[in-house]
């Protein structure tokens, strides 16, 4: 009896030692907030270009607070400033704030003449034109009207409810002409929301808001000219751009007699910079980009010379976003400006004098050659031997393709400011695991003028702050790269064995995880503290790497790269013996919350438990402009393949749903129909509703609802009762 009791006491023993999720680990995780929070020193810099000048300002937070500097670059001096050297511009926009996903009428617009006496409204559903009588005055505050007879006089005739003309246009260069454009609007679909419990009444208040969603009809918008001086209307033919996503409003060229429209098809299979001519209305095609998953629109930049024969675009096309340089009075490029393995993230200027692109972009290492590891070497705090691909850097480029010069070689992520003159520039850039630096630079060949500040993290490090692991390892081909973070906790103990949790917000458009120095990693960091190794990861149906990297995702939302994330974790769980790959939770909202249901759903050998915040569970429920661009138009079977509610029954792993009543992003509807179908085959699981939340991860109630599950479905102990954390 004597040996039994012994053997219980001892198991008991090791437990309080080795448990995990204790009351401890919770006080540490709330903690953490407060704990890294403006620990770091000389790192938060906010730079600002002086107008008309070579000069800066910028921002710094050191021990005292924010300190204000000017940077002269032609002197090589920095002077501390007495105050914020430019004044908070007064707020001029005081009526009701649009809605993101309302599409306005475009009948409440006013365009003024270039000789600033001649404007141009919408009355009746046409153009109506007469005396400018707005005024601006000299404090900045918004344009008002004065007293005075209504001059304004019918410029058009033929507008009607059905197929009116937009107020938001332009004139000519010359005042000639008017652009703009005649729209069919569609009938608009609503969402309406429950407030149960308002702030200033006992009642239900209800809500509604416009919400267009996949399959439904768009306004058909058609650019037309009207000359100011008679009201002849040229209207051109629709061939060009008939089957229409979106047609934006036309831009004046400087020879007054044509304009410019960019055209996208309702599916994205086809982009057009288009040409529409005031003389002849005729409409030609400058530029257009085919693909047949989609065009990612949202990347394409196009820029203008001056000379008007020429156009600088970019492109996916060669499966990397590259620059293009176009011949605009023939319509055919000229060349490819540039190429190779990397992706253009960005122009930031064109110096048309002297034929200069200045441009950013990711997966061309910055590094010069003198500085880069020798092969078989590692970089710091990473177990891979090249650079960060997703690591943005800034360079310059001739017109010709020649002269490329790296102005931020430096590992590491940059951020950087041109001074007004572009001579300049201020260059802040950090990994995850080194501090920021900001240097002055010269913008012609990148050298270092001096630097500005270097962040100091002792305070943070002296909070037992821990960064977290740069880990690369190969996805679901074997041969591809995916690079990841993984968070440990401050206490953390090799002997231990942890559960891994995935932190996931995946899907094309971006990459999500974070690559410059963070020092409160909230995604990860407080979760951690928990007893649980935390990850996040960009697999592939992200961004930034190669097109075809990406479109895994097209009509395949559901994949969200799981592959290759359960083959990176695996690899991870092998190197560090600690991570429990056979225990692995998922976490996420919005999309991220679609995926961690998803985890469960079509991956539920793998993943043990899910948090989903959120979610758009079905990509039908869902914001038109994210879902089609992904998923294509029209609507079909591919919808129902990637939905969640089509597939709860396949649910046999914990899950905890969390959703705020009045989520005006995705629409909360989405959720409960899982909750619904959930209900229907039978299945347990939990729901978390915040009253009076918008789109959210749960706020401080959801967060400790998350902690609890976590804790108890991969920890497998009962969470400690919230009245003893008080």
């Amino acid at each position: 009896m004597k040996i039994i009791l012994s053997c219980v006491l001892a198991a008991l023993t090791f437990n309080s030692i080795s448990a995990q999720g204790t009351k401890e680990d919770y006080k540490r995780a709330f903690s953490i907030r407060g704990k890294y929070t403006n620990k770091m020193v000389g790192g938060n810099v906010a730079v600002h270009a002086m107008r008309d000048s070579s000069k800066f300002w910028y921002s710094v937070q050191d021990t005292s607070g924010t300190v204000y500097k000017e940077v002269d670059p032609v002197s090589n001096t920095v002077t501390i400033l007495p105050e914020n050297p430019e004044k908070p511009r007064r707020q001029r926009w005081q009526g009701r704030q649009r809605h993101w996903m309302e599409v306005p009428d475009e009948k409440d617009g006013y365009s003024v003449s270039p000789d600033g006496k001649t404007a141009i409204v919408t009355r009746d559903n046409n153009l109506w034109i007469g005396e400018n009588t707005r005024r601006r005055h000299d404090d900045d505050e918004a344009a008002t009207q004065d007293d005075g007879a209504d001059t304004f006089r019918p410029l058009t005739t033929n507008g009607d409810s059905t197929y009116y003309y937009s107020s938001y246009g332009s004139f000519s260069p010359d005042g000639r002409y008017y652009a703009t454009v005649r729209i069919k609007p569609a009938p608009k679909r609503y969402v309406h929301y429950v407030e149960s419990s308002p702030r200033d009444q006992l009642q239900p208040i209800l809500h509604t808001q416009e919400y267009a969603k996949p399959g439904d009809s768009l306004n058909y918008r058609v650019p037309v000219i009207v000359e100011v001086a008679t009201g002849k209307v040229v209207e051109p033919s629709t061939e060009l751009f008939r089957s229409q996503y979106y047609v934006d409003a036309p831009r004046w060229d400087g020879n007054s007699t044509t304009v410019t429209f960019e055209f996208n098809e309702r599916g994205h299979h086809t982009y057009r910079l288009l040409e529409l001519s005031a003389l002849t209305g005729q409409v030609r095609t400058l530029i257009e980009e085919t693909n047949d998953k989609y065009v990612n629109y949202n990347r394409l930049y196009r820029h203008h010379f001056g000379d008007g024969r020429r156009i600088l675009w970019t492109s996916e096309r060669d499966n990397r976003n590259h620059i293009y340089l176009y011949d605009r009075t023939k319509a055919k490029l000229i060349r490819q400006v540039t190429k190779g393995e990397f992706y253009v993230r960005g122009i930031q200027y064109v110096d048309e004098e002297n034929g200069v692109i200045y441009f950013s972009a990711n997966g061309k290492s910055g590094l010069r050659e003198s500085d880069k590891r020798g092969k078989g070497a590692t970089f710091a705090g990473t177990n891979a031997t090249e650079e960060d691909p997703y690591l943005i850097h800034y360079y310059r480029v001739n017109l010709d393709g020649k002269g490329l010069t790296c102005l931020t070689p430096e590992e590491g992520h940059h951020s950087v400011t041109y001074s007004s003159d572009h001579q300049y520039l201020i260059d802040t850039y950090s990994t995850v695991l080194n501090p920021p630096v900001s240097v002055l630079r010269s913008a012609k060949d990148g050298r270092i003028i001096r630097t500005l500040e270097t962040a100091d993290i002792s305070r943070l490090k002296a909070e037992g702050w821990q960064a977290p692991e740069v880990f690369v390892a190969k996805g679901r081909d074997g041969v591809t790269d995916m690079w990841g973070l993984i968070q440990r906790p401050s206490n953390f103990d090799p002997t231990k064995t942890y559960p891994v949790i995935e932190y996931i917000y995946s899907g094309p458009g971006d990459q999500y995880v974070p690559k410059s120095f963070t020092p409160w990693m909230y995604n990860l960091a407080d979760l951690a503290e928990l007893g649980f190794i935390v990850v996040q990861l960009d697999a592939m149906s992200t961004s930034f790497r190669t097109r075809e990297f990406e479109e895994v995702c097209y009509k395949n939302l559901r994949d969200s790269g799981f592959p290759d994330r359960m083959a990176w974790i695996k690899a991870a769980a092998e190197r560090y013996p600690y991570m429990d790959a056979d225990n692995v939770g998922i976490y996420g909202c919005s999309a991220g919350g679609q995926e961690a249901l998803g985890a469960v759903l079509f991956h539920g050998d793998f993943y043990k438990a899910a948090y989903a915040a959120c979610g758009c569970h079905d990509n039908r429920m869902d914001k038109i402009w994210w879902n089609e661009q992904w998923m294509s138009y029209p609507v079909d079977s591919s919808y129902i393949a990637s939905s969640n509610v089509e597939n709860a029954k396949n649910l046999e792993r914990p899950l905890m749903l969390l959703v705020g009543e009045l989520d005006d992003n995705v629409d909360p509807a989405s959720t409960m129909q899982v909750v619904n179908a959930l209900q229907k085959a039978g299945k347990d699981f939990e729901l978390v509703v915040i009253p009076g939340a918008h789109h959210t991860m749960g706020e401080a109630y959801g967060e400790h609802k998350r902690y609890d599950f976590f804790v108890r479905n991969l920890h497998g102990v009962n969470p400690p009762k919230w009245s003893e954390l008080r």
